[in-house]
C-alpha cells in the first residue's frame, strides 16, 4: 500500500517485524526509536517492554522485563544511550543499547504535588499547580551540549532541564493554553540549532522554546500531536491523534476541529506539507492512535501505535491489529 502524496509518498510494509513462536508486541505501542545503526527499539506494554529489530524486521532481543509499570517514551541519543520514560512510575531510566541500567532519576512511585487525581474526567483540569520532577513524566530528549530536558505531562505541566549528570538545572511550564504554558507535554524533540519543540497535546499546538526556556513560537493544528521528530531534511513528521469537534479535552476544554489520527509533514515554520491516514479506524491506511514516531538514516518511518486502547475506545474489535508500522520513503 503507497501513502502520502506529491513528493512525500511511502510505501507501508505489511505485518513487518518477525518474533520468536508465542510472542508478541504489546496492544499499545507507546514509542519507537533507532540506534546509530538503525536498529529498531519497540517500547510497548507487553510482558517484553523492549523488543530490538533489525533494519529488515528481524528481530535481535529484547530487555526491561520485570522493570517498568508502564512504558511510554524511548529516546536513544546520538551516542547510542537510552532513555526510557515510565509514566505510572514516575521515573526516568538511562540504559546502554543491551538494557544495563545506568541511572534513575525520579523516586519510584512517587509522584511530585500537583494536586493532579488520574481518576477525574477532565484529569488535566484537577493540576492546580505545577512542580517538580516528575508526576507522569512521558518523553526525553538530549540537546547538543548533554542537557537532558524531559516533558512532565499527564500529572504536571512543566519541561525539566538537567545536567548530562542528572542534577536539574530549571524547570518551566504551568496549567493552561497560553504560551509557556502546557496541557499535557506530550514529547518533545531538540533539533539541531537548540530550539525545543513541544507537543503540547491537548492544546492541539506545538511550542518552541530556546534551550533555557524563553517561548519563541509555536503553531496551532486540527488533532492532538503525540510526537514529533524532524528528519535530515529539516521537516517535521507528526504522529496525531484524533480530535472530534465539540467533545472535550482531557483538561475539559471545546475540541474545535475533526480529523481522524494521522500522519503529518510540516515545515518547521508550521505549514502543512503533506499528510496521510485513512478515517476507517482500524482499516488499512488507517491509523488507531498514531503515538510514537522515529525515522531511520533512510528516512524510512515507523509508527509505534496505541491501537490497543483506540480500539476499545471506538467500541471496535480487529483481531490480530498491528500497532506497529513501517513505512518505506519511496
Amino acid at each position: 500500500m503507497i501513502v502520502g502524496e506529491g513528493t512525500f509518498r511511502f510505501e507501508l510494509i505489511e505485518k513487518w517485524g518477525q518474533l520468536p513462536p508465542g510472542w508478541r508486541l504489546g496492544g499499545d505501542i507507546p514509542g519507537v526509536a533507532t540506534d546509530s545503526q538503525d536498529r529498531l527499539y519497540v517500547f510497548n506494554r507487553s510482558e517484553h517492554p523492549v523488543i530490538v529489530f533489525d533494519r529488515e524486521g528481524r528481530f535481535l532481543g529484547s530487555w526491561g522485563e520485570g522493570v517498568f509499570t508502564r512504558p511510554h517514551g524511548i529516546t536513544i541519543t546520538r551516542d547510542d544511550v537510552v532513555y526510557c520514560t515510565d509514566d505510572f512510575d514516575h521515573t526516568v531510566r538511562k540504559f546502554t543499547l543491551d538494557g544495563k541500567l545506568l541511572q534513575t532519576l525520579g523516586t519510584p512511585h512517587q509522584p511530585s504535588d500537583t494536586g493532579y487525581v488520574k481518576s477525574a474526567e477532565y484529569s488535566l483540569a484537577t493540576i492546580r499547580r505545577s512542580a517538580g520532577p516528575f508526576n507522569r513524566p512521558t518523553k526525553a530528549a538530549v540537546a547538543q551540549n548533554g542537557d537532558l530536558y524531559v516533558t512532565d505531562g499527564y500529572g504536571n505541566a512543566r519541561v525539566h532541564r538537567f545536567s548530562a549528570s542528572g542534577e536539574l538545572i530549571q524547570s518551566w511550564g504551568e496549567p493552561g493554553d497560553q504560551p509557556g504554558q502546557f496541557n499535557l507535554p506530550h514529547t518533545l524533540w531538540i533539533h539541531t540549532d537548540g530550539r525545543i519543540f513541544v507537543c503540547d497535546r491537548e492544546n492541539s499546538r506545538i511550542q518552541i522554546f530556546s534551550p533555557t526556556g524563553e517561548y519563541l513560537g509555536g503553531w496551532t493544528m486540527v488533532g492532538r500531536p503525540q510526537e514529533l521528530c524532524i528528519g535530515k531534511d529539516g521537516l517535521a513528521y507528526m504522529a496525531v491523534r484524533h480530535s472530534v469537534a465539540g467533545e472535550y479535552s482531557m483538561a475539559g476544554g471545546l475540541l474545535t476541529g475533526t480529523c481522524p489520527s494521522h500522519v503529518c509533514i510540516r515545515d518547521l515554520e508550521g505549514n502543512l506539507l503533506a499528510q496521510f491516514g485513512g478515517t476507517e479506524v482500524g482499516e488499512p491506511g488507517s491509523f488507531a492512535s498514531a503515538h510514537g514516531i522515529c525515522m531511520d538514516s533512510h528516512g524510512d518511518l515507523y509508527i509505534g501505535e496505541n491501537g490497543e486502547l483506540a480500539l476499545g475506545r471506538a467500541g471496535k474489535v480487529v483481531p490480530g491489529y498491528v500497532s506497529l508500522k513501517k513505512m518505506v520513503r519511496l
